[in-house]
């Protein structure tokens, strides 16, 4: 009974919330519109159907699906029977969905219609499944073998399953790509994700008044967990959209007025250049969110232009943290450029050598965390996990300093540093000089093998529309601001750059394709 009364899970955040907003719009899909009720009502029925078909407390549910009101309602709906969500990346292929799902030991795969030819012919090799669901969001036929989602729900009660589900018990399960050559499975529980909540609605300053669209992957966590979980959690409407297209946000800010919105920096550079944006009205836009990198100090500038009054955050975090760890907040975009900001309510953050020991301020360390937010460890990878909390911490595998008001600055990834002749680059110090060109929209800046080098700095750079840029060009715009070891040996001139579905630049990407 204790337990009970004590708990404070995801499934119990969800009902708190229905009691409170009742017949406040909660979710907008498309045509469907969910009141804090409805959205309840269906993540009930939902957690029903998967009774229904075998599922209890600790199985794995994997969903396969592009954005839509499925999304929470799965999440809510198995976190109330004490089941694991199992999200996965869309851009991945059949052999490597099949991986996440057989090492998950997901029982039940739930694909959406347009992503089912992917895996229609794979379904052999998909071991661990045993029940097949079928998300219908156009006209598509339910595939043999398959159930239907939408009309086995409506056929389900919607009275809460009496399940003991503890804070601790884990809720979902996102698979990290990272460097290795297999994807690591992140355990998150309910403490860790409400704790991530907490930390998010404080330091994001979420308000139950706001009207947030969700245009990004929400199978990746930062749109999911820092911005539509809790963002239902302070009873806010939410707007979901199926995928992220420039054009179709820039029309939504306007016919919804929606008032907060999180994309990476490659969206809002999309965004902005847009032949469309002028002829939106965007004054409903207040809050604005950032991560994946760096937002260049030109495009802050540009932003704060196109959208007045905007205040803009900036999350740096991974999947491992729930995802967020520190966070820059609007008051010091333009004074702290570069930065990762500060520790989030809920996360200590230091810097550390390969011997455990703190380094202090101004110095390059490992970046570390201490939290609530901070996963169980990695499914079946007991070595993996032990290497992650090495010293008692939770090893982020980025390099940063701190600044002597203590501000973060994630340098580069611990794995990723460009060592040129002896020398350490820090590939976004580059980055943000390219930027500055009036004729650069996007780069990102990798080493490359080199036999007299080891490492050279290479940069992939994307024009400007209309723009007449050259190697020549840019090598000497760097010289001028940068010392002669840090400036790019190579420039690779690109119509697009290589990106996830979360506007990620894939650096590990271009490295393969140019290494040769």
């Amino acid at each position: 009974m204790s337990n009970i009364i004590n708990r404070d899970t995801i499934g119990d955040m969800a009902r708190r919330a229905a009691t409170k907003y009742g017949d406040k719009t909660a979710i907008i899909f498309r045509d469907v519109k969910l009141s804090f009720f409805d959205l309840e009502r269906e993540a009930r029925r939902f957690a029903h159907l998967m009774k229904k078909y075998g599922v209890t407390k600790g199985d794995r549910v994997a969903v396969y699906a592009y954005n839509s009101h499925y999304y929470p309602i799965s999440m809510i709906g198995l976190a109330k029977i004490g089941a694991i969500q199992v999200p996965i990346n869309y851009m991945l292929n059949a052999e490597e969905i099949a991986y996440i799902v057989n090492h998950s030991g997901s029982k039940i795969f739930i694909v959406e219609d347009t992503l089912y030819p992917i895996i229609a012919q794979s379904q052999s090799v998909f071991t661990s499944v045993k029940k097949w669901g079928f998300i219908s969001l156009g006209e598509s036929m339910v595939p043999d073998g398959y159930f239907d989602l939408a009309a086995e729900m409506k056929d389900m009660p919607y009275d809460e399953l009496q399940v003991d589900v503890s804070a601790e018990d884990i809720v979902q399960i996102p698979y990290t790509s990272g460097t290795e050559s297999k994807p690591k499975g992140a355990m998150l529980s309910h403490r860790a994700l409400m704790s991530q909540y907490h930390s998010c609605i404080f330091d994001g300053q979420y308000d139950t008044y706001d009207v947030s669209l969700h245009a990004l992957p929400l199978f990746h966590c930062a749109q999911l967990h820092c911005f539509l979980m809790p963002y239902l959690y302070v009873g806010a409407t939410n707007v979901i959209m199926h995928k992220a297209d420039a054009l179709e946000m820039i029309r939504n800010i306007e016919k919804y007025q929606i008032t907060h919105m999180f994309a990476p920096p490659t969206v809002w550079i999309g965004i902005l250049n847009h032949p469309e944006f002028k002829n939106y009205n965007h004054s409903s836009l207040k809050k604005a969110a950032y991560g994946a990198s760096i937002m260049p100090v030109e495009i802050i500038k540009q932003l704060s232009v196109a959208f007045r009054g905007l205040k803009l955050w900036n999350y740096y975090g991974q999947t491992e943290m729930g995802p967020v760890a520190t966070i820059l907040k609007p008051e010091d975009q333009l004074l702290k450029p570069g930065s990762a900001g500060k520790p989030v309510l809920n996360v200590e953050t230091r810097l550390m050598d390969d011997e455990g020991k703190f380094v202090p301020n101004g110095e390059v360390g490992e970046i570390v965390h201490r939290s609530g937010h901070v996963m169980t460890g990695y499914l079946n990878d007991p070595e993996k996990t032990e290497s992650a909390f090495e010293f008692g911490w939770f090893h982020s595998g980025d390099l940063g300093k701190f600044d002597k008001d203590g501000y973060l600055y994630v340098v580069d990834r611990k794995k990723d540093m460009i060592k040129t002749g002896g020398e350490n680059v820090a590939s976004r110090e580059v980055e943000e000089v390219l930027y500055q060109h009036p004729g650069v929209e996007e780069v990102a800046v990798i080493g490359l093998p080199d036999p007299k080098w080891i490492e050279i700095v290479a940069a992939a750079v994307v024009p400007r529309k209309h723009a007449s840029i050259n190697e020549k060009e840019l090598v000497s715009y760097c010289k001028e601001r940068l010392a002669g070891f840090k400036c790019p040996k190579k420039i690779i001139i690109l119509d697009k750059l290589p990106k996830n579905p979360s506007g990620k630049i894939l650096k590990r990407e271009l490295k393969e394709r140019y290494a040769k």
